[in-house]
């Protein structure tokens, strides 16, 4: 079936999100379009006034409201530790832990050949500036155990070691209530790894 050209363009900027296949930009179009025209407005609106507010923090990186960020401009924040993410998500899912109370660097991206991003395309300079300004103890990297996480981890512990910086690693393994039977290799292997003493 062919759709009018405006639902057909609408199914298009809907596929450009990541991971939204045809099938489900097709329903998003259509949901959209059942709506109330009221709503519709505030939703665009919400996505205008989200692009046009949101900066990048000029320490860190983090998308922000105001530059500095709330992390970086709060003096009760530990500056001796910095956490590096890959992207403000990952960000957000530490903070909402209340465990973690020093700063991040968000690098923007991993490093991923096949994508095509290398180490200059993503945030690596500035966290080597802020190593050398700032007076950083610790340097605790959070990327995912994926191929891109694992190489930009070991990309950044060479560059880092000359610096005498303690490089520390998040512990990756088995989420609370999962069973052992139902976990990958690799989850197990990363959880007997990342193991302590009890």
């Amino acid at each position: 079936m062919l759709y009018p050209k405006s639902i057909a363009t609408l199914i298009e900027q809907f596929q450009r999100f990541p991971s939204v296949g045809p099938k489900s930009a097709q329903r998003m179009a259509f949901y959209l379009l059942k709506m109330p025209v009221s709503e519709v407005e505030r939703f665009a609106k919400s996505v205008i006034e989200a692009k046009q507010n949101t900066v990048t923090c000029e320490i860190c990186y983090n998308l922000s409201s105001t530059t500095p960020c709330e992390i970086c401009a709060s003096s009760s924040r530990d500056r001796s530790t910095i956490c590096v993410v890959a992207e403000t998500k990952d960000l957000i899912a530490i903070e909402k832990t209340n465990e973690y109370k020093g700063l991040y660097h968000v690098l923007q991206g991993l490093i991923s050949p096949i994508d095509g991003i290398g180490a200059d395309d993503i945030r690596i300079k500035e966290l080597l500036n802020r190593l050398t300004d700032e007076n950083v103890k610790e340097l605790i990297l959070a990327l995912s155990p994926s191929v891109e996480g694992e190489a930009t981890s070991l990309y950044l512990s060479k560059l880092i070691k000359p610096f005498g910086i303690k490089i520390s690693r998040i512990a990756f393994g088995l989420p609370v209530g999962t069973d052992l039977e139902f976990a990958d290799e690799i989850t197990i292997a990363k959880a007997i790894e990342g193991r302590h003493e009890v």
